[in-house]
């Protein structure tokens, strides 16, 4: 923790604001820098960042509201999987704000070119979304992610909340799927979201389990994975574990644990947003070195499970509270440094 921060236990709303050019104290801050601090740098705030961030930079303050809400997405090229996980989140978010413009960017410049020389079909990143958004006039902006931890490609999404700090009215980075675990009385993503996964999970007997694929990052946040599993054994879900293609724990770590348990078959599940070329390939494919054939190759009967995240409700459920967080601190009002204005939250 940064030196001269005072902890706030926040009973709605958990989430930092990061405010250029504004002195604010907003009600949904998780943690606010302590009054003993008289001169915070810039860099101090920004290390000070925990949760949601907020940019609302007072020279732009009379501007009109024009809101919308920015969701990014890594993206796939699996059509089918991204129809019935990322565009059906997307449509959900879409339905529990109807009045609000909703659109959608990926932050794989790698799939974003594989969709339109395959699909012809073009999706932004989320720059030219955001640059798009403020051509067509739009001066609030809430960015939404559909990553499950924040790692990576969440950090692509903040990053790109820093570059274009500034520009709009305000400028609001939500948080993924799983951010906080119950710490310092904030609410336990991670206890939440598993819950919501294991209404997809059948039932094991005593010499079965099942395997939640994860992805893995070189990012520390590959730490929530440990997280994952522990609240896994608090939730009392038998014989469920997690490793990951490209972190740790690896499928290497995972097999003797079965092994000492006595478990004979295993469900492969991946806790991946979609089922992409992961799922269908490292995952469950016909290759000597898929996981499914390196698990029968040692005794194992198994099954597989070809569903993204994204295809259970309940999940969709959580992203759709994400995303209604972001608004609603988009929307929130915003006290500006000489105290005579602030912006309507209509």
């Amino acid at each position: 923790m940064v030196k001269g921060l005072k902890k706030m236990v926040l009973a709605s709303l958990a989430c930092a604001a990061l405010v250029t050019g504004v002195n604010m104290q907003p009600a949904y801050a998780a943690y606010q820098l302590s009054t003993e601090v008289k001169t915070a740098t810039p860099a101090l705030l920004q290390a000070s960042q925990i949760g949601v961030k907020v940019d609302a930079p007072a020279a732009l303050q009379n501007l009109e509201n024009k809101d919308a809400i920015l969701i990014t997405s890594f993206g796939t090229t699996f059509k089918d999987t991204r129809e019935k996980t990322i565009e059906a989140t997307v449509n959900a978010i879409q339905a529990a704000h109807p009045d609000t413009k909703v659109v959608i960017a990926f932050t794989s410049h790698i799939i974003i070119d594989r969709i339109k020389e395959n699909e012809g079909v073009t999706f932004p990143t989320p720059e030219e979304a955001l640059s798009q958004l403020k051509e067509e006039g739009y001066t609030r902006v809430a960015v939404t992610s559909l990553n499950i931890i924040p790692g990576m490609e969440y950090d692509y999404s903040t990053a790109v909340f820093n570059l274009h700090k500034g520009e709009f009215k305000k400028l609001v980075c939500g948080l993924p799927l799983m951010y906080w675990m119950g710490q310092e009385g904030q609410r336990d993503d991670v206890t939440e979201a598993m819950k919501a996964l294991s209404t997809e999970f059948p039932k094991v007997g005593k010499h079965e389990a099942i395997l939640l694929m994860a992805h893995g990052t070189p990012h520390p946040s590959n730490a929530y994975y440990s997280v994952i599993q522990n609240r896994i054994d608090e939730l009392g879900l038998k014989n469920v574990f997690v490793y990951s293609v490209e972190g740790w724990p690896h499928l290497d770590t995972v097999i003797p644990q079965l092994k000492a348990k006595g478990i004979k078959k295993v469900t492969l599940i991946p806790m991946m947003m979609v089922a992409g070329d992961h799922a269908n390939n490292d995952m469950a494919g016909a290759e000597p070195d898929s996981h499914k054939s390196i698990l029968e190759k040692d005794g194992f009967k198994v099954d597989t499970y070809i569903h993204g995240m994204g295809e259970n409700a309940e999940v969709r459920k959580l992203f759709v509270e994400r995303a209604g967080e972001a608004l609603t601190a988009l929307q929130a009002e915003t006290p500006v440094k000489n105290g005579h204005h602030k912006a309507s939250n209509k």
